[in-house]
């Protein structure tokens, strides 16, 4: 069964940085797409960034080109989402996501199983 369970998540001051992770059970992780949305309070589950099953390709939501970095460690079954020069709009439950297909994909709809999420609250 694939289990994803995320970390890092906290209250940060605008311009501060986050380490989100997610730990994934199991031994699919090395052969999955994974990606990073999120969710604000009355708005839709938004996708953040993408990663490939290698970890050679990558991709961004507009509004965190530059500031997010997204990476995997295969060895360790681990997603991370690494954040900076946060913003008060990027307060939202991030989630960790993963695909069956080895490509990346920026469909929430297309992924095939979810963590819980983890809240990210930017103060200004």
């Amino acid at each position: 069964q694939v289990q994803l369970v995320e970390s890092g998540g906290g209250l940060v001051q605008a311009g501060g940085s986050l380490r989100l992770s997610c730990a994934a059970s199991g031994r699919f992780f090395p052969s999955y797409a994974m990606g990073w949305f999120r969710q604000a309070p009355g708005k839709e589950r938004e996708f953040v960034a993408g990663i490939s099953w290698s970890g050679g390709n990558t991709l961004y939501g507009d509004s965190v080109k530059g500031r997010f970095t997204i990476s995997r460690d295969n060895a360790k079954s681990t997603l991370y989402l690494q954040m900076n020069s946060l913003k008060p709009e990027d307060t939202a439950v991030y989630y960790c996501a993963a695909d069956r297909g080895s490509w990346i994909t920026n469909k929430a709809y297309e992924y095939d199983y979810w963590g819980q999420g983890t809240q990210v609250t930017v103060s200004s």
